[in-house]
C-alpha cells in the first residue's frame, strides 16, 4: 500500500494523466484527511477550483491542492513528535494510564478526523495548516468556551455523529466536532443542554 510521500509524488508527476493524478490526491487522503475524507475533498475542490467530479483537472490546481495538505500535514507530525515525547517522559516517571485528553489523540494518531466535519459540506474555509495551529494552539492551553478553529461560541451536543466519537460538541459555525479536552466543564455542560433547533431559532 502506497504511503502519502509515494502518493504525493504520483500527483506531482507530468508524465501521468490527469484521471490518475487526481485519483493520487484523493488516495492521499485515506493518509491524512483533517476534516473526514469527503469534508477534507470538498474543502480542497473550493479553495482550488476544482469542480468534485471532474476527472481530468487543472494539474495546476491540483499542485496547489496538494501543497495546502502537505503544509498540514508537516504541522500535524510536528505536534504528534511532540505528543509523543510528552507520553514518553510521563511513562518515565511511571504515568503509564493515558487521561481523556491521550483518549481523544488515540481516535485522530495520523491526522485523520483530527478537526473532523460531519457535514463534509461545512467546515473550515481557512487553510488547513492555519485551522491545525489554532487546534493544537487550544490543546496546549487551558480549556475554553468557545470553537478553538472559528471562536464561534455557539456549540451543540450532537448524538448522530457518523463516526467515532458517536456524540460529542459540534461547532455551529465551521462544523468541526470540538475536541473535548479543549473545553471548559461548563462549556461542555452548555452544549449538553443546547439543541440544534435552539441555534438555529436564534441566529
Amino acid at each position: 500500500m502506497a504511503g502519502f510521500r509515494s502518493l504525493a509524488r504520483q500527483v506531482r508527476d507530468p508524465r501521468s494523466d490527469l484521471a490518475l493524478r487526481r485519483y493520487s490526491l484523493r488516495k492521499c487522503l485515506e493518509r491524512f484527511a483533517p476534516y473526514g475524507h469527503r469534508a477534507t475533498w470538498d474543502h480542497l475542490c473550493a479553495r482550488h477550483g476544482i469542480a468534485p467530479e471532474d476527472r481530468a483537472p487543472d494539474p495546476a490546481r491540483l499542485m496547489r491542492a496538494l501543497d495546502e495538505l502537505e503544509r498540514a500535514r508537516t504541522v500535524w507530525l510536528g505536534y504528534e513528535a511532540g505528543f509523543a515525547e510528552r507520553r514518553r517522559r510521563e511513562k518515565h516517571r511511571g504515568l503509564r494510564r493515558p487521561g481523556a485528553f491521550d483518549d481523544w489523540h488515540r481516535r485522530t494518531w495520523g491526522g485523520n478526523g483530527v478537526a473532523r466535519c460531519d457535514d463534509p459540506a461545512v467546515h473550515p474555509s481557512a487553510p488547513l495548516a492555519e485551522v491545525l495551529v489554532r487546534l493544537i494552539s487550544a490543546l496546549e492551553a487551558e480549556p475554553g468556551t468557545g470553537c478553538p478553529v472559528c471562536t464561534q461560541p455557539r456549540i451543540t451536543w450532537r448524538h448522530d455523529l457518523d463516526s467515532e466519537p458517536w456524540s460529542g460538541p459540534v461547532c455551529t459555525g465551521c462544523g468541526i466536532v470540538v475536541p473535548k479536552p479543549v473545553l471548559t466543564p461548563a462549556a461542555l455542560a452548555r452544549a449538553r443542554r443546547t439543541r440544534a433547533g435552539d441555534l438555529a431559532s436564534a441566529a
